[in-house]
């Protein structure tokens, strides 16, 4: 007996971010795109091969991209907003994706409940479809040539497409100007060799799939009428209610997510179609900790015992795990031994199926398990944390006094009060700064005098500016979330563990292994230099407790809510020597609180309730007088709107002018009635905003707010944009203000 083994997709931004620095250097004139593609086709054919090497049975391709798969996918498809039509080729793809003076870029909105975001499309009405898989079909001959019969190609599916857009018009009439390029696509891969196909189909899982069962029908009926087999997938959770008809469709192979959910449960609830292949999602993609031998192979056992034609894969794309844990060689050798990245999780796939197949790689699993039992003494339980967490009480979650009260206590500013939401550029000098002082080329003093010298010119900037509150800058963090969790006992962090945000932008998540514990302030030193070189208020920076899970690689040995709460008596330690040092407003960030949310509204309740207690935990040692801030970004909030007023922090800040005012229109309809910070400029485009365009927003503002409740500034952090883009911005943000002060001044003698 011989079990299949695949892939869902790869990370994609290169071992060693080449995607990212081609990118970067083409957008900044050092390169052309010649040189910009070759380096992704270069990244691309070392993905192949790795996969090939490892053993991997059939290989997912064409998910390789230039800044983001949902982007290409809507420009295969002619999906371009009219206000594009002048540019062409990269000009029009780079334009979509960051904006272009004057023309603003797609929306961008997080993928699903990942760290991933995507570009939204916009599909007006009238939107007559136009397919150029030129470079798709390119891929799927490269591919071809390297790996024969194991290249499978990936397709967005158009269902999943049009249910991720912002779409005007009938959902079934856009779906029927779709289908005939898909059914063409597939005569075209068919012409190829291609025998088998993957359509990626993650709206399944979401509470929306319900109402999807005619268009799902409908959409692979057509497509399985091309002669190509098709593999539909599924990840992130399970297919709920959806599942007895979606064995139904006339496909070869259906996968499902078995490390999220109750795929399981649904398995043995209602059995699986003999005529089918499952996809078996074993290996965690979101995650980066090795498999439990005993219990991965315990799932796998049962789910062999219900169907025996299966292929085993990784729960999703491996695009959310860095490449190689093998060259984390500074971690500790229990803890590295126990990582599992994109390349482990191959060797994984492959060991588990042999394994299930009869043959016998016990060496390898006794080791795995004798690698756990080590990592287990390495890291044991902190009693003093524990003793902590068992002493918590409701009266940690609490302000001493209710929003009403402590508003009139809180410092008095003029009307549209200005600032910004906390980083500001992090130049190249500021990089090397800190690879500078990694390396021993700079003493500590040293390194923190150039950083003190960094926050004098910020602080200056923002003065001349004419901001109302300011902030320090952040040269010090190179991410919200690796800078804390550096800072705290408990996380661990990688050299090479990058995985992409967004187009160029990669993070390298912090891992969290053991129970946290803050050792020593961790901010106090740079907000102490920031107030003392101004009168102005200077904001406390803090990363928030659900945003610090949201964006780390969690334990699995403890509930998410646990760690979370951990975390945040940390920060509640930080929250209390701010003040002492003089803070009079402290904000802490939760741009990730949404995206934690499951994708099935039936068990938001339980995640919501653990996130904001954890944030409260922090917040809550407060003094009235202490104005908190959060920020939140690139997500909808109506629905959960009543829990983010159950945050209880004075002043919310929000990603606006990206999302065209509907996230001010959320919080404006739920009738929320704390202070809201209108992000009345994108800041991941490099045009500068106009006056005129941010007084405009801020007039939509004043349309749906009490003025008392605005507050005016960018929809997020500075840090990935250039002074010369920052501070024309920033002046120009500052005169919009004022007009509309002016204005309303005027209109109240």
């Amino acid at each position: 007996m011989t079990i299949q083994t695949a892939t869902l997709g790869y990370p994609r931004i290169g071992k060693h971010r080449e995607v990212k620095k081609a990118l970067e250097a083409f957008w900044s004139n050092k390169s052309d795109a010649e040189t910009l593609l070759q380096t992704v086709q270069e990244v691309e054919f070392s993905n192949w091969k790795t996969q090939l090497e490892a053993g991997i049975d059939r290989i997912g391709i064409g998910d390789t991209t230039l800044y983001d798969h949902v982007l290409d996918w809507t420009v295969r498809l002619g999906l371009i907003p009219d206000r594009f039509h002048p540019l062409a080729g990269l000009d029009q793809y780079f334009a979509m994706a960051r904006g272009k003076d004057g023309i603003p870029a797609l929306e961008m909105t997080k993928w699903f409940d990942t760290n991933y975001h995507y570009l939204v499309p916009e599909i007006a009405a009238d939107a007559k479809p136009e397919a150029n898989f030129a470079d798709f079909l390119a891929t799927v001959q490269r591919a071809k040539a390297l790996l024969g019969e194991r290249a499978v190609p990936i397709l967005l599916s158009p269902v999943t497409l049009l249910k991720l857009s912002r779409l005007e018009g009938d959902f079934v009439d856009h779906l029927s100007k779709l289908l005939p390029l898909y059914c063409e696509l597939l005569t075209q891969l068919k012409s190829l060799g291609i025998t088998e196909v993957q359509v990626h189909e993650p709206i399944l899982v979401t509470s929306s799939a319900a109402d999807l069962k005619e268009a799902i029908a409908t959409t692979y009926t057509q497509l399985a009428q091309m002669g190509v087999p098709i593999h539909l997938i599924t990840y992130f959770d399970d297919l709920g209610v959806t599942y007895p008809w979606v064995m139904e469709l006339p496909v070869a192979g259906i996968s499902l997510d078995f490390t999220r959910g109750r795929s399981l449960d649904l398995l043995q609830q209602y059995g699986f179609p003999a005529d089918k292949q499952l996809g078996v999602g074993i290996v965690d993609a979101r995650n980066i900790w090795k498999i439990r031998p005993e219990s991965g192979l315990s799932t796998l056992e049962t789910i062999h015992s219900i169907t025996p034609n299966i292929r085993l894969h990784p729960s999703s794309s491996l695009q959310f795990v860095p490449y190689d844990a093998m060259r984390e060689t500074k971690l500790p050798e229990p803890l590295r031994n126990v990582l599992s990245f994109a390349e482990q999780k191959l060797g994984e796939i492959v060991i588990l199926a042999q394994t299930l197949a009869g043959e016998d790689p016990g060496d390898r699993l006794a080791v795995v398990q004798a690698q756990w039992k080590t990592f287990e003494q390495f890291s044991p339980v902190n009693s003093a944390v524990q003793d902590r967490l068992r002493n918590l009480t409701v009266n940690h979650l609490e302000r001493a006094m209710p929003y009403g009260q402590r508003k009139k206590l809180q410092p008095t500013l003029p009307p549209f009060p200005t600032t910004t939401i906390g980083s500001f550029p992090q130049t190249l000098e500021v990089r090397q700064l800190r690879v500078k002082l990694k390396r021993g080329e700079i003493t500590q003093a040293e390194y923190e005098a150039a950083i003190d010298a960094e926050i004098a010119k910020c602080i200056h900037i923002q003065e001349e500016a004419g901001l109302d509150v300011l902030v320090h800058g952040e040269f010090e963090r190179t991410d919200m979330v690796e800078f804390f969790g550096q800072q705290l006992s408990g996380f661990a962090f990688t050299d090479h563990g990058w995985v992409q945000s967004y187009g160029s932008r990669c993070v390298r998540p912090p891992i969290i292994y053991g129970d946290v514990v803050r050792t020593q302030p961790m901010t106090i030193r740079e907000f102490k230099v920031a107030q003392s070189l101004t009168d102005k208020i200077v904001k406390g920076m803090l990363t928030g407790p659900v945003t610090m899970i949201n964006w780390s690689f969690t334990r699995t040995d403890i509930p998410r809510s646990e760690q979370a709460m951990q975390i945040a008596f940390a920060l509640r330690d930080e929250v209390a020597d701010l003040e002492a040092a003089g803070a009079k407003m402290v904000q802490i960030d939760e741009p990730a609180l949404r995206e934690g949310l499951p994708l099935k509204p039936e068990r938001w309740n339980d995640y919501l309730s653990w996130a904001v207690d954890a944030f409260r935990l922090a917040a809550g040692i407060a003094k009235p007088e202490t104005q908190i801030h959060t920020h939140m970004c690139y997500s909808e909030f109506g629905d959960i709107i009543q829990h983010i007023e159950r945050l209880d922090a004075d002043v919310l800040s929000i990603e606006n002018s990206r999302s065209n005012n509907e996230t001010l229109f959320e919080i404006t309809d739920a009738g929320y009635q704390h202070q809201v910070g209108n992000g009345v400029y994108d800041v991941h485009s490099p045009a500068v905003p106009s006056t005129e365009q941010m007084v405009q927003q801020l007039k939509t503002g004043i349309a749906n707010l009490p003025i008392e409740q605005i507050w005016v500034n960018p929809d997020c952090g500075l840090k990935t944009r250039r002074w010369e883009e920052v501070i024309p911005s920033l002046k120009n943000m500052v005169e919009a203000a004022k007009i509309i002060r002016e204005e309303v001044n005027a209109s109240n003698e």
